[in-house]
């Protein structure tokens, strides 16, 4: 299959795209292996799982290798660090709760990856996402769930433009995972009983405040827990340390548990209240994409989420400005989470979503 392109494959030293690249050499594309190198770890706090370890890259290079293909690792340091930690950093210190993975695919796999693939003469690039591409009829990229839904990943691929999805391909999106681990066993892969991570990568202990302070070196400024009415329940460690819905690591005791409501960086007050209170039938949202369409004109349904996990609810959405967008759900939903994204379906295809403010 000669006439087929070449592509660049995003190997990261786990099953997955390792198995994206043994089904793409299969077909017969002209393949190129590349890691990523993302963090520079100078922590003794961070565990060296951070990105880009030499046991994921010995990984990833011992796939290309078995798979006759060359391999390059690409350092991004200072992209990563602009383009995800910084912004990481900042939603923390402004009250809200970022997705650093969001940002990695926006910024680092479909932009910074891609821009090196087309100067090294690649028409595509490929990572092992769980997500399917297709083109439609009038010529339009659509993004669709993976056919595993306990795997698929498109909640965090909305913002993909028609640009990125035209040179991206998902070889595993029509997969299971255990289909994958299969595969990977059947050709040998050294990845093909490696455990997925599941952590954000410059911060695999979960410490986020004691990653951000460890990085700006600045302390948290200690503030105020106050209630809805403004009364004063005691000394909070710095807004970095909480996000909507919190319960553990407060200090507080009452007659009822408490749960963080809202985050003021303006006066660094953190609002805890009753569980009822974090309920919300409503949000608004900004930075917004859109996949099938250029612009919504009027009302949508749509089935939404407003975290990667959750099943999708119903809604209607409106856009209110040419990047805002605002949703009335059919039910309230508990901690709508400002920083966090919405995503918006119908049915198995990805309509598009935005941040929310």
């Amino acid at each position: 299959m000669n006439d087929l392109k070449r592509v660049m494959v995003a190997m990261s030293g786990g099953v997955d795209s390792s198995v994206a690249a043994y089904l793409l050499c299969s077909k017969g594309y002209d393949c190129v292996g590349s890691m990523m190198k993302l963090y520079e770890n100078t922590s003794s706090n961070v565990s060296d799982s951070a990105c880009c370890s030499v046991a994921d890259a010995e990984d990833a290079r011992a796939v290309a290798a078995l798979l006759d293909i060359p391999f390059f690792v690409f350092n991004f340091t200072d992209n990563f660090n602009r383009q995800v930690i910084q912004r990481f950093i900042d939603a923390y210190q402004n009250g809200s709760t970022p997705n650093p993975c969001i940002d990695c695919n926006r910024f680092m796999k479909f932009q910074r990856f891609l821009q090196r693939a087309t100067e090294m003469d690649c028409e595509y690039i490929a990572t092992g996402h769980y997500a399917q591409i297709i083109c439609s009829t009038n010529g339009r990229y659509l993004l669709k769930k993976g056919v595993d839904d306990s795997k698929d990943q498109s909640y965090a691929l909305y913002s993909m433009t028609q640009e990125q999805l035209s040179r991206t391909l998902f070889p595993l999106g029509d997969l299971t995972k255990s289909q994958v681990r299969e595969l990977a066993l059947s050709q040998g892969l050294v990845t093909a009983k490696k455990r997925d991570s599941q952590d954000i990568c410059f911060a695999p202990d979960k410490d986020y405040a004691g990653f951000i302070e460890r990085y700006t070196n600045i302390s948290s400024k200690k503030g105020r827990f106050i209630n809805k009415d403004g009364d004063d329940l005691g000394e909070h460690n710095g807004i970095i340390h909480y996000t909507i819905g919190q319960r553990k690591g407060l200090g507080l005791h009452g007659p009822n548990p408490l749960y963080v409501c809202s985050i003021c960086p303006e006066n660094n007050t953190v609002v805890v209240g009753a569980s009822e209170e974090l309920y919300s039938s409503h949000l608004t949202a900004c930075d917004i994409n859109l996949i099938p369409i250029d612009k919504l004109d009027g009302s949508l349904r749509v089935q939404a989420r407003v975290r990667y996990r959750q099943s999708v609810q119903l809604a209607t959405v409106w856009q209110t400005g040419d990047d805002s967008l605002h949703v009335e759900f059919d039910n309230p939903q508990r901690a709508i989470t400002k920083g966090q994204a919405i995503v918006l379906y119908d049915g198995e295809d990805v309509i598009g979503g935005g941040t929310i403010t």
